[in-house]
């Protein structure tokens, strides 16, 4: 947890016999998921009723819960990356993080979803088919869907989970529609998988802007100052070498010639980036630069100037950092105000809900700022490391309980449908979604984050640009933001795109974007509508030959 600047150290495990160190994790994630399984396949026998097909509801069952195991995988892993990437999560601790809150979020506000996914793209109500076909449809969704995504995630490519889900209605309800005559591509509604292409572009815009402007904010009024004071530091470190008393002799003539020394320094202000207990050394970069730059100083020179700096980060951290944390939580509130509370029976009145908001954002202001007072004591790098990880581990909760409220439909939603068919025997225009399906695809998400979540994880963490707290922070602000203004002006964007944005933004930000790995992921999102589309279609005509 937050705390102390963490070490950069690989993800690879070391084989320790089987299953290696985290045997009791693998085994305990396992097993929850085993009995999980069971628990629910035990569970919808007595909900559809005696005389189901049961081989049909059990290949719906592992169809379901199989999508949702990659969407934890893939989409889950997205939205964990940048918290472990910054070293504020650990891989262990994200996937407690997601048990409780994506878990929540799905039981809690992830219901009445089914209707969006079934129609919209393809009207399947134009082909008058009978129940059962439209069961296979939605299964073959869900598997074609599911398939791409474990390809995907095995390659370590962030991808957009809806886009999936709805190349593989596509794929198998045009085929369907072609087989018995009913219909064919005219179903297709283009004008929205227009608006999915445009989405392949404007999501990660929209992203990759608002988090070049935030993190360069924060880089710029409290990274800056931190990092100048570590540099006017002995060697370039963060250390309390400079923080005795004994330069309380000055003279006049030392304090004016800092002023020149500190001004040289400050020209460098824009490079420099600390996050860590000591700058990069590394020869040609900024911190040795700036570092060098310090080295012409005096020691008296360098210590007034040292003391100018530290100031001036400490009242970064308390005068503008609390600012931004009440608004980063009234941002997050909103989502869960507006959409979470209303799932479940509570339907605040717009004054009511924003006199929380307001209520939130003056708490959250006054705890932080007396949070930043008592860093004070802390190193200047301990203390901003320790201030934006505590920030960014309640975006990284946040986050996975949005995340649980809404794109767990991708799995629920096709599932319930095929569960209401069962069922009832007819088509309805909309079902149920019990809490028994929400709790067990909830647990299998978090599954998928544990199994196969890990080279996304490295991805959206590492890959794309190095993360620290701070820049990890902005970039969950920042997607977070986006995707709310999105859903109120209803623009075409993928919340998966937009944080892969972000992402770019904060490496733009810090001349570190690695956009070589940037391109096959681009393909990737290119290739997911029709990759899923092309396995649904396969699965549906297996489904069709079996039954």
């Amino acid at each position: 947890m937050p705390g102390t600047p963490a070490p950069k150290t690989t993800d690879a495990p070391v084989s320790t016999g089987f299953l290696g160190p985290d045997r009791n994790w693998h085994l305990g994630a396992g097993l929850m998921t085993a009995a999980a399984a069971v628990a629910f396949t035990i569970w919808a026998f007595t909900h559809t009723g005696t005389d189901v097909n049961v081989f049909l509801l059990i290949l719906a069952i592992a169809f379901g819960l199989f999508m949702a195991f990659n969407i934890g995988g893939n989409d889950v892993a997205n939205s964990f990356g940048t918290s472990v990437g910054a070293g504020t999560l650990t891989m262990k601790q994200a996937l407690v993080v997601a048990a409780v809150f994506e878990v929540s979020g799905a039981v809690l506000a992830g219901s009445s979803v089914t209707e969006t996914v079934r129609s919209g793209i393809v009207d399947i109500d134009a082909m008058h088919v009978d129940p059962l076909s439209f069961a296979y449809i939605m299964m073959a969704a869900l598997l074609g869907a599911a398939v791409w995504l474990l390809l995907a995630t095995r390659m370590g490519w962030p991808v957009s989970t809806t886009h999936a889900i709805i190349g593989g209605i596509v794929g198998a309800a045009v085929t369907t529609g072609v087989v018995t005559g009913t219909g064919g591509f005219e179903m297709v509604q283009w004008g929205e998988i227009g608006k999915i292409v445009v989405s392949w572009v404007l999501s990660p815009l929209l992203g990759g802007v608002t988090a070049y402007l935030l993190f360069g904010a924060i880089k710029r009024h409290v990274l800056a100052p931190a990092a100048r004071a570590i540099a006017l530091g002995s060697r370039g470190f963060d250390d309390a070498e400079d923080d005795d008393d004994d330069d309380e002799d000055e003279d006049e003539d030392a304090q004016g010639r800092h002023l020149y020394g500190y001004e040289r320094v400050s020209e460098l202000q824009q490079l420099a980036f600390a996050e860590s207990a000591a700058l990069d050394l590394t020869p040609g970069g900024p911190g040795a630069e700036l570092a060098e730059q310090a080295s012409h100083l005096s020691k008296k020179q360098r210590k007034a100037a040292r003391k100018v700096e530290r100031r001036a980060a400490y009242h970064a951290l308390e005068k503008r950092v609390p600012p931004l944390a009440a608004g980063t939580s009234v941002l997050l509130a909103a989502m869960l105000v507006f959409k979470g509370l209303k799932n479940v029976g509570l339907d605040i009145p717009l004054a009511g809900g924003v006199l929380m908001l307001v209520m939130l954002a003056v708490g959250v202001w006054v705890a932080t700022t007396v949070f930043a007072r008592a860093l004070k004591k802390q190193s200047i790098s301990r203390a901003t490391f320790i201030m934006f990880s505590w920030m960014q581990v309640f975006t990284a909760c946040a986050f996975a309980f949005s995340h649980g409220a809404n794109d767990i439909a991708n799995a629920i939603g096709p599932f319930a449908a095929v569960l209401d068919v069962l069922r009832t025997g007819e088509i309805g225009q909309e079902a149920a979604v019990p809490t028994a399906v929400l709790v067990a695809f909830g647990i299998a998400l978090v599954s998928g984050l544990w199994f196969v979540g890990r080279k996304v994880i490295h991805t959206v963490g590492t890959g794309l640009t190095a993360m620290h707290p701070s820049s990890g922070f902005a970039a969950e602000v920042a997607a977070a933001t986006v995707v709310l203004l999105a859903s109120v002006l209803g623009l075409p964007v993928s919340s998966t795109h937009i944080l892969i944005g972000a992402v770019l933004g904060v490496g733009i930000v810090n001349h570190a974007a690695n956009w070589k790995l940037m391109r096959p992921i681009f393909l990737a999102w290119i290739i997911t509508l029709p990759a899923a589309a092309g396995i649904g279609a396969a699965v549906v005509l297996g489904l069709r030959a079996i039954f």
